[in-house]
C-alpha cells in the first residue's frame, strides 16, 4: 500500500489533489480512498489530505502518520507545520518551490522535488493553484498512477467548469508530469 500526504492551505486544492489523486487510481485498477482533515473552514488555514493507493482492499481509515510521500502546496508551512512527521528514511518530498529549502534538501534522510507549481499555474490559470502541477510530478516520480488516468478525471472533475479551464489544467498535468520525470526545477 502506498499512503501520500498533502499539506497545503485552504483554497490551493490539497483536497482536490487527494479526491483527484484516489480517483486515477481507481481508473488504473487499484482501491484507493482520500480524505481531508482541516480545522476552521477558511481559505489560508493549514490543510492536511490523505490517500491511499493499494492492490488489495484497504481496511484502515485513519490518517496517515507514516506516508511513503508527502506533497507539500506551501512552502512556508515547513516552518510553521510538522509537515514531514512520519516520513520515513528515503521517503519523498514534493514541494511547491523554486528550488528545495537548503535547510531540508541537504540531509540525506528524504529525497526532494521542487516543482514551481504556482508560477506554472498562474501563468495558465491566472492565479496560483498548483494542485495539479504537483500531483502529475508526483505520478511521474513514482509511477502510482498514470499521466492518462490523471488527464481522465482532470477532464470528468473539471467539465462543469468549461473547456478553458479544462484544458489549462491538463497542460499543467503534463508540465508537472515532464517536471516529475526530469527531477524538478531545481
Amino acid at each position: 500500500m502506498q499512503q501520500i500526504r498533502f499539506h497545503g492551505r485552504g483554497g490551493q486544492g490539497a483536497v482536490s489533489a487527494a479526491a483527484l489523486l484516489s480517483l486515477a487510481a481507481f481508473e488504473d485498477g487499484f482501491e484507493a480512498q482520500a480524505f481531508p482533515k482541516f480545522g476552521s473552514e477558511r481559505r489560508g488555514a493549514p490543510v492536511e489530505s490523505y490517500v491511499r493507493i493499494s492492490d488489495r482492499p484497504i481496511r484502515s481509515h485513519n490518517q496517515v502518520y507514516a506516508p511513503d510521500a508527502v506533497v507539500i502546496l506551501d512552502a512556508t508551512l515547513l516552518r510553521s507545520e510538522p509537515v514531514l512527521h512520519g516520513l520515513g528514511a528515503g521517503g519523498l518530498v514534493i514541494v511547491n518551490a523554486e528550488t528545495a529549502p537548503r535547510s531540508y534538501a541537504d540531509g540525506p534522510a528524504h529525497r526532494w522535488l521542487a516543482v514551481p507549481a504556482s508560477r506554472f499555474s498562474a501563468e495558465r490559470l491566472g492565479r496560483p493553484l498548483p494542485n495539479t502541477v504537483l500531483l502529475a510530478a508526483l505520478a511521474a516520480v513514482t509511477g502510482w498512477v498514470g499521466l492518462p488516468a490523471l488527464e481522465a478525471v482532470v477532464r470528468r472533475h473539471l467539465a462543469r467548469k468549461g473547456e478553458k479551464v479544462v484544458s489549462a489544467n491538463i497542460e499543467m498535468l503534463r508540465e508537472g508530469f515532464r517536471l516529475g520525470a526530469e527531477g524538478g526545477a531545481a
